[in-house]
């Protein structure tokens, strides 16, 4: 990923609501969701949640698809991929294998009971 892209990545992201809606949809998975399903998780006025919807579509963090009268979004996980590798590049001196998982938690096998059951 080149710099300019990963800083068009970056200022997306770098917004609440913005952030908010990435997340969800990388939740959702890869069949994303409507756009009213969006706003009602959100509790966004539409015209906001359009505004932020081509936000990060511009960056390229998100698809849109239409079927039938709905508008769909997903989260475009090769873009998030490429980003992720970008900012993780030069980790721990190129090895990432001494790196934190991203998750920033220990694996279940090296986390204590206490911690496993109340993360």
């Amino acid at each position: 990923m080149e710099m300019k892209t990963a800083i068009r990545c970056l200022s997306a992201l770098a917004q609440e609501t913005r952030l908010t809606v990435f997340r969800l949809l990388v939740q959702a998975g890869f069949g994303g969701l409507p756009v009213n399903k969006i706003a009602e998780a959100l509790g966004v006025a539409g015209p906001t949640l359009s505004f932020h919807l081509k936000e990060l579509a511009h960056a390229g963090l998100i698809h849109g698809r239409q079927e039938g009268r709905f508008i769909y979004y997903s989260a475009n996980y090769a873009t998030m991929s490429e980003l992720m590798a970008f900012l993780l590049e030069n980790c721990c001196g190129g090895n990432l294998g001494l790196c934190t998982p991203a998750t920033g938690r220990r694996p279940a096998s090296k986390r204590s009971r206490k911690e496993v059951t109340n993360p």
